[in-house]
């Protein structure tokens, strides 16, 4: 690296290594809840909003006590459309409530309400973990690769994760384009916070300014 990629890696993991699990208060680990919570934060997240507010919402919809499948399965149409609501999610909350209704009696249904099962159906493939993922009612293609990128930090199989918002994010402060070197460009528990920082500079240009600044400093 140069001195400048290594005054912005330091930057970003400094400033911005903020992952969004954090920001919603879940400390990941691969246990049940604190993985069903970031699905339903990656599902959140997904959806055409704030990144502010659909953390918000996620803490708003755990302080309901919606923190697993069947209490948010067993939750009505109108308490998750509430919760939301709290969390200033207003604009999609009547689709999204339902959406993570169906999700959580998927999961209940086909894993036994447990997201480690679909890491045990894909043995390893990322690819097919994916698309277990899309299978979720509200995810999609963005909130799998939200899910993905948080993930990795306790699902090793899944790292190095490095999708095209964070290429998008090195683009706008000078750094590789090239997921590979991007990768090396941290250690491997500095990876699920460097590029929750990526994405942070892809959707505020106003942190991308601030990061570039600062590795001309």
């Amino acid at each position: 690296m140069t001195k400048k990629e290594k005054r912005t890696v330091h930057t970003l993991l400094d400033e911005y290594g903020r992952t969004y699990a954090e920001d919603a208060g879940i400390r990941l680990r691969d246990t049940p809840q604190p993985l069903y919570r970031l699905l339903v934060l990656s599902c959140l997240l997904s959806a055409p909003i704030r990144a502010g507010t659909a953390v918000s919402a996620a803490r708003a919809l755990s302080a309901a006590g919606l923190r697993d499948p069947r209490r948010m399965a067993d939750a009505t149409w109108q308490q998750r459309v509430d919760a939301l609501g709290e969390g200033g999610y207003r604009r999609y909350d009547e689709s999204t409530a339902t959406r993570l209704g169906d999700g959580a009696r998927l999961l209940l249904d086909t894993y036994g309400g447990d997201v480690r099962e679909l890491r045990r159906e894909a043995d390893g493939d990322v690819y097919r973990l994916t698309r277990l993922l899309r299978r979720i009612p509200g995810l999609g293609p963005v909130g799998a690769a939200i899910f993905l990128r948080e993930v990795q930090g306790v699902w090793p199989e899944t790292a190095p994760y490095i999708d095209a918002k964070v290429v998008q994010g090195a683009g706008r402060v000078d750094l590789p384009k090239d997921p590979d070197r991007l990768a090396r460009m941290v250690s491997e528990p500095q990876l699920t916070p460097f590029t929750a920082a990526l994405v942070r500079c892809a959707l505020d240009k106003g942190v991308a300014a601030r990061v570039r600044e600062h590795a001309h400093v």
